[in-house]
């Protein structure tokens, strides 16, 4: 008598385990151009940042009028899509003669209007 409950119960334990919905679990993959855009949304932030933090562009913000610290603060502010634009254009000023006045007007131009377009 006692085999048979046990058998029974068994019987019921493993078609209730058979109807119970097994939890699936989905794994993806990164994709490269995600790992890639992560990359350079940082490599781009640095680029200004370092910039920022020269000494000939800490005196020409302090020439007019800028705070370096709250320069390097809106640009911490920026989106990545403002920090890649403004990246792009550091980059692509010519190096030596006039390009580093030229690209210290655009650092302060870019964080003027980013800052103050609201």
């Amino acid at each position: 008598m006692i085999s048979v409950a046990k058998n029974l119960i068994c019987r019921f334990l493993v078609v209730a385990l058979m109807m119970l919905p097994f939890q699936q679990a989905q794994a993806g993959m990164i994709g490269t151009d995600q790992l890639v855009s992560a990359a350079t949304v940082q490599t781009d932030r640095n680029t200004v940042l370092n910039l920022l933090s020269r000494s000939n562009t800490v005196s020409e913000l302090q020439a007019l009028g800028v705070d370096p610290q709250a320069a390097r603060d809106r640009v911490a502010a920026m989106t990545d899509e403002e920090i890649h634009t403004l990246a792009g254009k550091i980059n692509a000023v010519p190096a030596g003669g006039d390009g580093g006045i030229v690209l210290l007007i655009l650092v302060v131009f870019f964080i003027w209007y980013f800052a103050f377009r609201k």
